[in-house]
């Protein structure tokens, strides 16, 4: 395999690694002010993820250098035709890391509630951000001859990349809810992450389907077997998904969530590939995988080092979990 090929599927790998672990973070976000009605029952929320949100984070962090060191032109032209939703991400990542560390520092009921709507905020706008951005890979940003974006924030905001943000809020806030559900040791919590995951989970399935057959109509996203075959898992996993959580195997549904997020990234860089970034004004000025990539020099040591550290990060990440496996009460909150 030439390590240009190999390297977009491990970009891709990264990606699918932050939208599992990362996913799950947004959507406790996302869902805190439904299933939580007090300042105790809200802080049981934010202790199921106080231990993972930083570290998940890395994922990202990660993907980001792979990128600019692996295809320095598609990180050069990425962030900047996307540099201002970068910008509201990052911005948004930044409030809900001061959110968390802050909530707690003055024991006013004002300050709290502040703080844990900038939270929410924090976790909903990435999530619906990531979404138009995936969905604009799909479909293409105007790039010319010289690989430069000439569009603006508007031109990434169409009626299908609209669709993609909810489907990317929706999904990250059932995962949210199926994490809750393994994680929180709090009977009214539980209670209400059930009822509303059923629900979103509902809602979810119509919506990624609208999404799908919208972008099957607009896009390649079906013309690629490994594309189609990824789409139909992550069909069949969000619906098992949704009936086990209605069931109350919320640890076999989160499973199945895992499966059909790594499944709906894979159908990405599969319609994707070998492009990295597709051009709308001329598919001839379409970053790819070869006029894109750095030297066979830079990624044969960029594998050396992945294939060293990466064991390193993923042994960590596995520790930390299995160290922080049990539930969260209220007798683990600390005054």
């Amino acid at each position: 395999m030439e390590l240009n090929v190999l390297w977009f599927i491990l970009i891709g790998v990264l990606f699918a690694g932050f939208f599992i672990l990362e996913g799950f973070d947004y959507g406790v976000g996302i869902m805190l002010p439904f299933v939580s009605k007090t300042d105790e029952e809200r802080r049981v929320v934010l202790n199921t993820i106080g231990p993972f949100w930083d570290g998940n984070e890395v994922w990202l962090l990660t993907a980001g250098g792979a990128i600019f060191a692996a295809f320095p032109n598609w990180y050069a032209t990425l962030f900047s035709g996307f540099y201002l939703a970068l910008f509201l991400i990052l911005l948004a990542l930044i409030v809900r890391g001061v959110a968390i560390d802050f909530r707690s520092k003055v024991e006013n009921a004002t300050w709290r509630k502040t703080w844990d709507a900038l939270f929410f905020v924090g976790s909903l706008l990435p999530a619906l951000l990531f979404g138009v951005a995936v969905s604009n890979f799909l479909t293409g940003v105007p790039i010319d001859a010289n690989m430069e974006f000439v569009g603006n924030l508007f031109t990434l905001i169409t009626p299908f990349t609209l669709l993609g943000g909810i489907v990317f809020v929706l999904v990250f806030a059932f995962h949210g809810c199926l994490f809750l559900s393994l994680k929180s040791g709090v009977k009214e919590i539980n209670e209400r992450v059930k009822a509303y995951s059923v629900k979103i989970g509902a809602v979810m399935l119509a919506v990624v389907v609208a999404w799908v057959i919208y972008g099957a109509l607009i896009t390649g996203i079906l013309h690629s077997v490994i594309a189609i075959i990824a789409t139909v898992i992550a069909a069949i996993c969000l619906i098992a998904a949704v009936v086990l959580q209605y069931k109350g195997k919320s640890g076999i549904a989160f499973v199945a969530s895992i499966i059909a997020i790594l499944a709906v990234t894979a159908m990405v860089f599969a319609t994707m590939f070998p492009n990295v970034l597709i051009s709308t004004l001329n598919p001839l000025w379409s970053l790819t995988i070869h006029n894109a990539c750095s030297s066979p020099y830079t990624l044969k040591i960029m594998t050396i080092v992945a294939v060293t550290l990466v064991p390193v990060v993923l042994l960590y990440q596995g520790w930390s979990f299995w160290m922080f496996r049990q539930r969260v009460t209220k007798n683990d909150l600390h005054y």
